[in-house]
């Protein structure tokens, strides 16, 4: 596959509910190696977009693509199964499950020969060793011991186990929901920080948030949502934040090289 090619892409997603357009003829683009945030205003349909290409939903109509062929996820499961991994704005982590088994939960190892195959028994040992080297390779030092409980945790070491989780199986995409949204300044610096790791080892990440310096900050591309559909998309160096939460309101119109 080129690398001038979307890993991920879409053509006119719709989705209705009931009388309600939530996507109108969206279309998604995502590029090898990118930080690709996704904004708009509330209402604008981006939730429901991420949910369509991550299998929380199904489109009613359109096309997805990855790596260009086909595929219709029936659930997240499928998603993850393809090498589409989220990290919720809940995070989805277990609060009362130690660090190794919420990186593993659903994914366990077992051990090799009769044990693991007929009796389905744990291999604690090659999960812990596997848990540190996810934690280490995103500079997560500061959780020292991986088998206390999650809920011991702070803010952004939750989301560093969160996104860990994501980097280590998503093996093509990862997206990020508000990664930053109910932690403090110092913590949403690690995390922009995890981010950035995550895209030096190649991954692509889909960054859905709010906060516009953070998103000019680490972005390649801004990927505005407004009324169901993809109306432009922008690089932070040729687009000024202001003009951009204008075109995302609709106070002004895309520009002709921007517009979707």
């Amino acid at each position: 596959m080129s690398a001038a090619e979307p890993i991920l892409e879409a053509r006119g997603l719709v989705k209705r509910y009931g009388r309600v357009v939530a996507l109108d003829g969206a279309d998604f683009d995502l590029y090898r190696g990118e930080i690709l945030a996704v904004i708009g205003d509330n209402g604008a349909g981006k939730s429901t977009l991420i949910k369509i290409l991550t299998g929380a939903e199904t489109a009613d109509e359109g096309e997805i693509r990855l790596e260009g062929r086909p595929v219709h996820f029936r659930s997240p499961l499928e998603a993850r199964a393809a090498g589409i991994e989220t990290v919720y704005q809940s995070l989805a982590l277990s609060p009362a499950l130690g660090v190794v088994d919420n990186l593993f939960l659903g994914r366990e190892l077992v051990v090799e020969g009769w044990l693991g195959r007929w009796l389905r028994k744990l291999d604690y040992p090659r999960m812990r060793r596997l848990a540190r080297e996810a934690l280490d390779s995103l500079g997560l030092t500061t959780i020292q011991n991986i088998d206390q409980a999650v809920e011991t945790l702070s803010g952004g070491q939750r989301q560093g186990v969160a996104i860990a989780r994501a980097a280590a199986f998503g093996s093509k995409v990862i997206v990020m929901d508000e990664p930053t949204a109910a932690l403090g300044v110092k913590e949403s610096r690690r995390v922009l920080d995890l981010v950035l790791d995550v895209k030096r080892r190649g991954l692509p990440v889909v960054l859905i948030s709010h906060n516009m310096p953070q998103v000019f900050e680490i972005a390649d591309r801004i990927h505005i949502h407004r009324l169901g559909r993809r109306i432009a998309v922008v690089r932070p160096q040729e687009c000024s934040m202001a003009d951009a939460v204008a075109i995302m309101t609709g106070a002004i119109p895309p520009p002709a090289a921007a517009a979707a």
